[in-house]
């Protein structure tokens, strides 16, 4: 993860996932809750370094992202729990 850390500017903004919008795409950073959460997510493919598009986000309910050519729905509490650097990709 240290060669992950250096290679994120210090002007980087972080963001919780439920912060993008729809066709924004992110880097997961960092995983924040207990350890069921992270394991969960993590078994879903929320891994450090993993690339997210974001498929579909109304503003409320949940929102539908793509990971390793996999959709995946998160309630909006959980996206905000996945901090991404967004690309401009």
């Amino acid at each position: 993860m240290s060669d992950l850390k250096q290679s994120v500017s210090t002007s980087t903004t972080l963001k919780g996932l439920s912060g993008l919008s729809a066709g924004a795409r992110g880097i997961v950073w960092q995983l924040r809750g207990g350890r069921e959460f992270t394991n969960r997510v993590a078994t879903l493919g929320f891994t450090l370094g993993a690339q997210v598009v974001v498929v579909e986000n109304h503003g409320r309910g949940p929102i539908l992202v793509e990971l390793r050519s996999t959709r995946v729905a998160l309630g909006r509490g959980e996206a905000a729990k996945i901090l991404v650097q967004a690309s401009d990709e």
